[in-house]
């Protein structure tokens, strides 16, 4: 952020309806735009700051998104490749127990 911080006496520009001569009415005039050009200084600084930590918080945003797609990429196949090895394990299992009763089966154990 801006080390000029908006604070309400910098950002005054017009400190009151005072009679003013007419001879001081330029310097009056000059006076407070001095102040409202350095106003406007002051809240441009803060603007372009707050834009740079926009344009920041975005990409670390993008950059986080695409972290975790990857992650969820990622845990998707795990899943997917888990679930086949649960498959296979039951099939695995299945067919062991078929050949293990064939087995029995053929020595004359019938159960």
């Amino acid at each position: 952020m801006s080390d000029m911080k908006l604070t309400k006496d910098r950002m005054l520009t017009f400190s009151g309806h005072e009679k003013i001569s007419t001879l001081k009415a330029g310097e009056k005039l000059t006076e407070f735009g001095d102040k409202q050009n350095n106003a406007n200084e002051l809240l441009a600084a803060n603007i372009n700051d707050l834009i740079k930590r926009v344009c920041a918080l975005e990409d670390q945003q993008l950059k986080t998104t695409e972290v975790m797609r990857r992650i969820a990429d990622e845990l998707n196949a795990f899943k997917k490749e888990l679930d086949r090895i649960r498959l296979a394990e039951k099939l695995n299992s299945g067919a062991i127990e078929r050949l293990d009763r064939a087995i029995k089966l053929s020595e004359g154990d019938g159960k």
